[in-house]
């Protein structure tokens, strides 16, 4: 069973996402908790997570087929304390937002070194970020996104994903996200079928699929190799079709929020149709 959807907005209030991803004939979604441009946002109002709860009810949406996103602002690695502190707060923040929502997990860019610091020193502090985080909520899982590598960020090799699990004291609450697009810019090459047996094993190998709690499925308007982050509709970038036909046959891939952050809404009922049509195949 897969779980297909979008990042849907959250305009007007939190409890919009589960009526737009159901607009869209979408079985899973995602969504800012917040202003994903702002630091601090007003908490959420009991209101907006009743009604949250209840629209997801009512369109069967359970906590394994949403998957939350963080800010775009924190950076967990921050070389520097007063900025490191300000994103582990709002990151922080954002974690019990989705304790008060009743998600269990949270989707985050794991953080840039800035050229200030080595790469194993920015894993290392995103580590003990995540950490901390999870010393002070309960029951909400933090999933990293692989990154693809543009500028400073670090996560773009499973190796990074890895290195910041391994120092990430509860095993059981911190997971991946694995977005195809970034995949592909980092020079995991997804295009054809051949390439993405090899890619999975080598992710199976140094991450493991046990820490794979939802997927990104986007195309590339950028190569292979890249390290550029540009999202394409699917199809009609230079990743192609093939990837999306690997991952929706194989049962690895079940029971996971597999969500599109393509570049024209207006076609994501399609994409989602698409999809669905090659897991039937």
């Amino acid at each position: 069973m897969k779980y297909i959807g979008a990042h849907v907005s959250a305009s007007g209030g939190v409890e919009n996402a589960p009526l737009n991803a159901a607009g869209i004939g979408a079985s899973a979604f995602a969504l800012f908790t917040k202003n994903q441009r702002q630091w601090v946002a007003n908490p959420l109002t009991v209101t907006s997570i009743d009604a949250f709860k209840a629209h997801c009810d009512e369109h069967g949406f359970k906590p394994e087929q949403i998957l939350p996103h963080d800010s775009y602002l924190i950076n967990l690695g921050h070389p520097e304390a007063d900025k490191l502190e300000k994103s582990r707060a709002a990151f922080l923040d954002e974690m019990q937002r989705c304790e008060q929502l009743g998600l269990d997990r949270l989707n985050f860019h794991p953080g840039s070194h800035l050229k200030q610091v080595s790469e194993s020193e920015c894993l290392a502090t995103i580590a003990a970020s995540i950490n901390i985080a999870l010393d002070q909520t309960k029951g909400v899982s933090a999933v990293i996104e692989n990154t693809a590598g543009q500028g400073t960020n670090l996560g773009f090799r499973f190796e990074h994903l890895a290195e910041i699990i391994d120092q990430v004291e509860d095993k059981e609450r911190v997971g991946v996200c694995i977005d195809t697009c970034h995949s592909f810019a980092a020079g995991y090459d997804l295009s054809t079928a051949a390439g993405c047996e090899k890619v999975f094993a080598e992710f199976d190998q140094v991450v493991g699929f046990r820490y794979l709690m939802g997927m990104h499925l986007n195309d590339s308007k950028k190569g292979l190799g890249s390290r550029v982050d540009r999202h394409h509709s699917l199809g009609q970038g230079e990743l192609g079709l093939e990837v999306f036909k690997y991952i929706m046959a194989d049962a690895r891939f079940d029971h996971l929020p597999l969500i599109l952050e393509t570049i024209d809404e207006t076609i994501w009922a399609e994409e989602i149709k698409l999809l669905g049509s090659y897991q039937e195949g």
